[in-house]
């Protein structure tokens, strides 16, 4: 009896219906649930167990029918929660280091009898150390005083050491710049302002560049009312706020 050479076509053909049924499954099933994953993935490794095949028995074409019951699911669900600690380490030394600024910053405001000029808060966006125009230029300027220089030497001898950004923000009044100014309108105003707090800690005190933005938002940010001049000189202010 002549050998038969054609025997491979009832493998193939059972191989091949198997995968046919294994799409056929795949394509009905809407939506991943698990509960259906770890059936479905039974009864295929169950029918390869049973063929013959070269893959290792007891594995199949899945693995592991328990798609979370794998090595490296668990190794990455630690990772997560590693990470996850880690953040929060982070964050609390993040949080430490605006507490003690802000009680750094307070006690030389106090010192210095500079309640008047300045003021710092925890506020939610981060340490916000407010400074009066007066205090840091004359009126309708932008060079800094030689008296504002002191407190921006201290912040600048505290900067080093954190690990947060650093926005300049330059605030006015609602009353247009008097005629002859060099700014053409409070933004102008502002925003030179602005720059020349970011300049000094950048050029004079030698702080890395990457930690500081340069903001301006004229008047449209009002701490006060602009309805009277004691209102309006809290409004002309630059802050120094070190986001959390």
């Amino acid at each position: 009896m002549p050998p038969n050479h054609e025997r491979w076509l009832l493998s193939y053909a059972d191989f091949i219906t198997l995968v046919l049924i294994f799409f056929i499954i795949m394509y009905a099933m809407s939506k991943i649930d698990v509960q259906k994953y770890e059936v479905l993935a039974k009864a295929l490794k169950m029918e390869f167990m049973k063929a013959d095949t070269i893959m290792p028995q007891g594995q199949g074409i899945m693995g592991a029918a328990n798609p979370s019951a794998g090595g490296e699911d668990n190794k990455t669900e630690q990772e997560q929660n590693d990470n996850a600690e880690t953040g929060k380490e982070e964050q609390q030394q993040r949080e430490k280091q605006l507490e003690d600024l802000l009680q750094k910053v307070q006690a030389y405001i106090q010192e210095n009898n500079l309640q008047a000029q300045i003021s710092a808060a925890n506020t939610p966006r981060g340490v916000a150390v407010t400074l009066n125009d007066l205090f840091l230029f004359d009126l309708g300027k932008a060079d800094l005083k030689p008296g504002a220089l002191p407190i921006l030497n201290q912040l600048a001898s505290l900067f080093p050491t954190l690990h947060a950004v650093i926005s300049i923000e330059g605030h006015t009044d609602d009353l247009p710049l008097s005629t002859g100014s060099v700014y053409k309108d409070n933004w102008g105003l502002s925003q030179a302002r602005s720059l020349s707090v970011l300049r000094y800690f950048v050029y004079t005190a030698q702080l890395d560049p990457k930690k500081f933005v340069s903001t301006s938002y004229a008047d449209t940010r009002p701490v006060a009312e602009n309805n009277s001049d004691e209102n309006r000189a809290k409004n002309r202010r630059v802050e120094i706020v070190v986001l959390r």
